[in-house]
């Protein structure tokens, strides 16, 4: 049995690294994409990122003024077990969000939609969300920190069949644009984009392909993965850069994932990650011990299964 202790103290530690140390798959990303923007002004916003991110991990301090709205993804294992169960659990986060927004400090950004009550915590009602998922073996639990960015870079769209390919461009470039000439999201970023699904599954798909692959992964499905590489080179060739400017690097990487939805639609969505792809993760085991690393690991073969039974396949690997 995993100790509530033990889920509240790593917690914290996650918020602290999610909101100061950038993953090394989005920091090698960026210095790819830096190294080949000759946009002057967008050259100079990625340069002063970089600079910035060291710092910021030189003096544990956060690494941008708005640290976005903390949310937790968690995994469990099919024989896990926690102290006080899921309950206990969902407290013991909510209890490490207040800890850590006051310690670190995290900007609380979560106020009440009307009333505007502001606890400065950033706790509330459903808040932080906490979205879950599950594995068939194991007696472990993930724990994934991500703070994301709380107003914009998000647009969605129902398409329909017969738009095709072609509209499921034509939506990603609209999205972009408008993402760069209004200021609706700080680039570059990571693109997640969901097709399919009901509307919320598919704002849900496009949230956690964003937030949750890393930098360089593929879908699991090799026409979908081949669609990841042509939208990644479409997105950067709008004549957008970093923060909007004129350059090239709009796209540090884009995820597709995908649901099945009803016959007469194609839902869409499109999410940008923040600049500073603030996510951390660990694995808490039954005997105690916590292993961080920074790959979320949540697209696995399980999550993506189509059947109605789960029949893993004989040389399983990891998608993304």
């Amino acid at each position: 049995m995993i100790p509530i202790k033990l889920i509240e103290e790593t917690a914290e530690k996650l918020m602290d690294k999610a909101a100061i140390e950038i993953p090394e798959d989005y920091l090698d990303g960026l210095k790819t994409t830096a190294s080949v923007e000759d946009g002057d002004l967008s050259s100079f916003v990625l340069q002063a990122m970089l600079e910035n991110y060291e710092a910021a991990k030189e003096d544990r301090r956060a690494m941008c003024g708005d640290t976005g709205c903390p949310r937790w993804y968690v995994k469990m294992g099919n024989e896990a077990r926690i102290e006080g169960g899921p309950v206990a659990l969902e407290a013991a986060l909510r209890r490490a969000t207040a800890q850590a927004t006051h310690d670190i400090p995290l900007r609380p950004n979560r106020v009440h939609p009307l009333w505007r009550t502001d606890h400065d915590n950033n706790v509330g009602i459903g808040a932080p969300e906490i979205e879950y998922g599950f594995e068939p073996d194991g007696e472990w639990v993930d724990l994934i920190a991500v703070h994301k960015g709380g107003l914009f870079g998000t647009d969605y769209r129902m398409l329909f069949p017969s738009d095709g390919i072609a509209g499921i461009k034509r939506f990603f470039l609209d999205s972009l644009v408008a993402f760069g000439k209004r200021g609706l999201a700080c680039q570059p970023a990571i693109i997640g984009i969901g097709l399919g699904g009901s509307k919320d599954a598919c704002m849900v798909l496009g949230k956690r392909a964003a937030c949750l692959r890393t930098v360089g992964s593929r879908n699991s499905d090799p026409r979908i993965a081949a669609l990841e590489d042509e939208f990644k080179e479409l997105g950067n060739s709008i004549g957008m850069g970093a923060m909007g400017f004129v350059g090239k690097s709009m796209v540090v990487d884009c995820n597709i994932e995908v649901g099945y939805c009803h016959t007469g639609g194609m839902q869409m969505s499109v999410h940008a990650f923040c600049l500073s792809s603030r996510r951390a993760v660990a694995r808490l085991h039954a005997d105690g011990r916590v292993e961080f690393r920074t790959d979320p690991d949540w697209f696995t073969d399980y999550q993506r299964r189509e059947t109605v039974e789960w029949n893993p396949p004989q040389n399983q690997s990891k998608s993304a």
